[in-house]
């Protein structure tokens, strides 16, 4: 099972993302050129981290895995809230983290792509 430590250094380890604190000291936020695309919930016990979704996978994940909730605080429709409890294997939680970046870096101007490209 994957710690908040390394999933906080998988998270980071992508193309310009950055770590910001917009809720307070206790919620970690990661951006993309300003953009959100996860986010860890502090919320009870278990590390809970919030990740972008496509809105129809969103509904199948939920259905499909227990540990994979509507996103809490967050609009249900773009958002789930992945529980790390060793449920899932740590290669789908990397690659909903994936999918998540990828969904956000695709909504971007042209401009911040290439900024983002090139560092």
């Amino acid at each position: 099972m994957l710690t908040k430590e390394e999933i906080r250094n998988y998270i980071l380890s992508k193309p310009g993302a950055f770590e910001d604190f917009p809720f307070g000291d206790d919620v970690p936020v990661f951006k993309v050129a300003k953009k959100m695309f996860a986010l860890f919930n502090s919320d009870g016990d278990n590390l809970k981290i919030n990740l972008k979704c496509d809105p129809s996978e969103a509904l199948y994940l939920r259905e499909t895995f227990d540990a994979i909730i509507p996103g809490y605080h967050m609009n249900k429709k773009h958002w789930n809230t992945v529980i790390i409890d060793g449920s899932l294997p740590d290669e789908m939680v990397k690659e909903l983290i994936d999918k998540s970046y990828k969904l956000v870096f695709s909504k971007l101007k042209k401009d911040e792509k290439i900024m983002i490209n090139n560092l």
